[in-house]
């Protein structure tokens, strides 16, 4: 598993320097390299808090250092997410309709703690992303420029850190395969989704899933609710993990445009009337 890395190394947040200079002088000036190292200069990996409240932070954008290893284990872990699912008898008792809603709803926290299980890492690089106006004042092609950056946007690095985050706090805890497993079915059968036509059904797989988390900890932990608690807390942090951050840092590199949404359901022969 590789060093944790915080959310420091990028230094200084851009909102809090003072200039000295006009704007206008900094935009025609200011030397931007394409790319700029992710440094590991601190020891924290959960430190978070410096980017609340950061108007820059979600504009800086990064992508993986090493894109063919990463993006081919994170194409692993998308498989293993749909075999969990296929193996579920439960989930397709259920209307197509709901299906559909489960998994367009829920995927990306369900990538996110099969990543976490297969502990994969990952190394990151900020790229820079020229503002509007310097490419008007630099006369640059707007339409050209555009194309040629659509194949590397990058992610949001917030939304990046707060992934991070999350799978060091899976790691911390070091869930068993069986707390995972009950995990992504509390997670998958989401009752939060009011849309469903079976909702008491997943309401009641739910629950059942949820118990079988207490029970299995509870045994195995001799009655230590304290991590039973400490893994439920993770569900609210894995339902705000932001599924375009994840297509655009692990599968556009690879796959282009395509919607994971899609890739995942024809994994699971599931053919929604919009294909």
């Amino acid at each position: 598993m590789a060093t944790k890395i915080p959310i420091k190394k990028f230094g200084k947040c851009q909102c809090e320097t003072h200039h000295t200079k006009s704007i206008l002088y900094q935009i025609l000036n200011k030397e931007h390299g394409s790319e700029t190292k992710w440094h590991q200069q601190h020891h924290s990996p959960h430190c978070s808090t410096e980017s609340k409240g950061c108007s820059c932070w979600d504009r800086r954008r990064v992508v993986l250092k090493t894109p063919e290893a990463t993006c081919r284990r994170a194409s692993g872990v998308l498989l293993k997410t749909s075999t969990f699912i296929r193996n579920l008898p439960s989930f397709y008792h259920m209307p197509l309709d709901d299906q559909l809603v489960l998994i367009q709803q829920n995927w990306a926290p369900l990538f996110v703690l099969g990543m976490a299980q297969e502990e994969v890492d990952f190394d990151l690089r900020e790229i820079s992303v020229p503002s509007l106006l310097k490419k008007i004042l630099l006369n640059q092609s707007l339409t050209a420029s555009n194309e040629l950056g659509s194949s590397s946007a990058g992610a949001s690095l917030a939304e990046v850190q707060k992934m991070k985050n999350l799978l060091w706090k899976c790691w911390d805890l070091d869930l068993s395969a069986k707390e995972y497993a009950y995990l992504k079915g509390i997670i998958l059968f989401n009752s939060g989704c009011c849309v469903l036509k079976c909702l008491p059904y997943v309401q009641k797989l739910q629950q059942e899933a949820q118990q079988a988390l207490m029970e299995f900890v509870s045994t195995m932990f001799h009655g230590n609710l304290g991590r039973f608690a400490s893994i439920l807390q993770l569900i609210t942090s894995l339902r705000d993990i932001d599924a375009d951050a994840i297509e655009e840092l692990f599968f556009r590199p690879i796959r282009g445009e395509v919607t994971l949404n899609v890739l995942l359901l024809e994994t699971l022969y599931i053919k929604p009337d919009w294909l």
